[in-house]
């Protein structure tokens, strides 16, 4: 017989803090880039019309367990979440599983906190300002990522929908560590001509600014999109790019059309010109070199950090008796 502990959206929010979330997902990514990991490419599963259904198995540092991610643009017309996710968990030594975690949020912690690992080694120590492109539950987790390692003072929100970003500034501002001058900007050329930090998190398939706008010296993080047919920056902002880095080569090669498109089309480097952040963590490849440089992360996602922080957040839950123990 099985015993299972299931953690909702809430059991994990009240487990694992930003901070922690990010030191988690730095050393998951060192394991990732130093051969210390197994991760296949994610397999993913188009569904008529429109949909996406993604299978994501991983073992790293001694965690094992799979993601299972269904995207529907669709669904917020029918008032229904755009992701559901679930993660599973299992023991590396007996292969029982042991956990099956809210994927949701799960998705929006890691993915925070890998942009908050990216940020804390690529951008400049005295970023103050932040822009935000999108107004959902990745937005969100990005700015908290953001301000946890920067001293941000200013944030500026951008998204196709003005009432969403309204909503994300007021739920924010003042709260979690971020600062209380959180505004909408309609103008995105303006949001990242002023910002130090750029964060797109959008389901936009192209791109949601003009990269010869961004500034000498800024730091992006791009984690909307996940496919070689859609991008959230243009080619401009590629070429500018001092430091392009991704969470792995081979996954970027696969789903980062940010990346692929300029580079299939003769405009940019191909995966020889792009670094892993877990080098660059593990100090095996340079990050910023110059205070004027640009840097960008480009993140597809990766099931090493689902892995890394939902057995963080079994530990911590299991240590305060949070969830509910089933057996099978």
């Amino acid at each position: 017989m099985m015993r299972l502990r299931v953690l909702s959206r809430a059991d994990i929010q009240a487990a694992v803090a930003m901070r922690e979330a990010i030191a988690a997902v730095r050393e998951a990514f060192i394991a990732l880039s130093t051969g210390q990991a197994t991760v296949p490419v994610r397999v993913g599963i188009a569904v008529p019309p429109r949909a996406t259904a993604l299978f994501m198995p991983a073992y790293a540092g001694g965690g094992l367990g799979v993601k299972v991610v269904t995207v529907y643009p669709d669904n917020p017309a029918r008032a229904l979440p755009l992701l559901h996710a679930l993660v599973v968990l299992l023991d590396a030594e007996t292969g029982a599983p042991v956990a099956a975690l809210e994927g949701g949020w799960l998705t929006a912690l890691r993915t925070g906190a890998a942009s908050g690992a990216a940020t804390d080694l690529l951008a400049r120590p005295d970023a103050r300002t932040l822009a935000v492109f999108g107004a959902g539950a990745q937005a969100e987790t990005q700015t908290l990522a953001v301000c946890a390692v920067r001293p941000i003072e200013r944030v500026l929100v951008s998204s196709r929908t003005s009432a969403r970003a309204e909503a994300l500034a007021e739920r924010l501002a003042g709260r979690y560590g971020v600062p209380t001058d959180m505004r909408v900007v309609a103008d995105p050329a303006q949001a990242v001509a002023e910002a130090d930090v750029i964060c797109t998190a959008t389901t936009s398939p192209t791109p949601v600014f003009p990269g010869a706008a961004v500034r000498q010296g800024a730091h992006i993080n791009a984690v909307g999109a996940f496919t070689t047919t859609a991008r959230e920056l243009d080619t401009r902002l590629i070429q500018r790019s001092a430091r392009l880095v991704v969470d792995e080569r081979a996954a970027a090669e696969a789903e980062a059309g940010d990346l692929v498109i300029p580079w299939l089309a003769g405009d940019g480097p191909g995966p020889e010109g792009w670094t892993e952040l877990g080098l660059i963590a593990a100090g095996r490849a340079a990050g910023r070199t110059e205070a004027d440089q640009i840097t960008l992360f480009k993140s597809v996602g990766n099931a090493a950090q689902d892995v890394a922080v939902g057995a963080l957040a079994l530990v911590r839950a299991a240590a305060r008796g949070l969830g509910v123990e089933v057996e099978l």
